[in-house]
């Protein structure tokens, strides 16, 4: 457990120079398809507000149920666009294609500074059935004050921060991205939740950390999450390519794997709607 805090710390201290996840490359590499969003789409499935009314925060499934989520943190934030002048990458196109491949389901949770890098790969997300698009602030700032070094929103600035974010994630093509929100670094506290409370969101966690961040050894990664996954389980991994090399490997060892175990994967839409009536 404490090699398991260590390192999302360590992620997310350097989640201020780096970024987490991705998607596809830029156009010339992209497979376009011909989904696209329907005219009409139903409500997608949240959880009922907790004690006071506060957003109720989801970090798994129910655990009579062979699922689990994979969930990919496309972090970049409000303030690393010169690192992305400069050639760094916040994506990672094999993944993503990755996973359509094997016809993996995914949630994808997007800063809005991400969504405004890279525009494209948000729309080619957004129009793949297999995916859904959700939000992780625009900023990737701390909403609850010592967060990994991240820095910090004043609790004024919280709720505006997470309208941005969804006003860039439907800028870059995504017209009905899910009403889910993943706090930066995973850091919240009641004030966090009230200031977010008028949106109407479901805050994510997630119950098990894949260590794929900054991790070289993916047989390592692949033991990590195989000893962590359980019924209803949602897992947080990156894809960033540069500060996560590994997970296209990881992804191709552990899907098949948890699949001959009998578990099916789903997005987190589908495991809050089969936790229906658990909260």
């Amino acid at each position: 457990m404490i090699s398991l805090v260590r390192r999302i710390a360590a992620l997310c201290a350097l989640g201020a120079a780096l970024a987490a996840c991705g998607a596809p490359e830029p156009t010339h590499h992209l497979r376009h398809h011909s989904a696209s969003p329907s005219a009409t789409v139903p409500a997608p499935p949240t959880l009922a507000p907790g004690p006071g009314g506060l957003p109720s925060v989801f970090t798994n499934g129910p655990r009579n149920k062979k699922i689990i989520a994979l969930t990919f943190d496309a972090d970049m934030t409000a303030d690393q666009g010169t690192l992305a002048a400069a050639g760094n990458r916040f994506d990672n196109p094999g993944l993503i294609d990755t996973l359509r491949e094997l016809g993996v389901p995914a949630t994808v949770f997007m800063t809005g500074r991400w969504a405004d890098e890279y525009p494209e790969e948000v729309r080619y997300i957004g129009r793949e059935p297999l995916f859904e698009v959700a939000n992780h602030s625009y900023s990737h700032y701390s909403f609850a004050g010592n967060c990994y070094g991240l820095p910090v929103l004043a609790e004024k600035q919280m709720r505006s921060d997470v309208e941005h974010a969804f006003t860039a994630i439907r800028k870059a093509g995504v017209p009905h991205p899910m009403p889910y929100f993943r706090f930066p670094g995973g850091c919240y506290d009641d004030q966090a939740l009230r200031a977010i409370k008028p949106l109407g969101v479901t805050a994510i966690q997630w119950d098990v950390v894949s260590g794929d961040a900054f991790a070289t050894d993916a047989d390592a990664v692949v033991r990590q999450v195989m000893e962590g996954v359980r019924p209803g389980s949602v897992v947080v991994m990156h894809c960033t390519r540069t500060a996560a090399p590994v997970t296209e490997q990881v992804i191709r060892a552990v899907v098949p794997s948890l699949r001959q175990q009998g578990y099916r994967f789903v997005k987190v839409s589908e495991m809050i709607r089969a936790s229906a009536g658990r909260h």
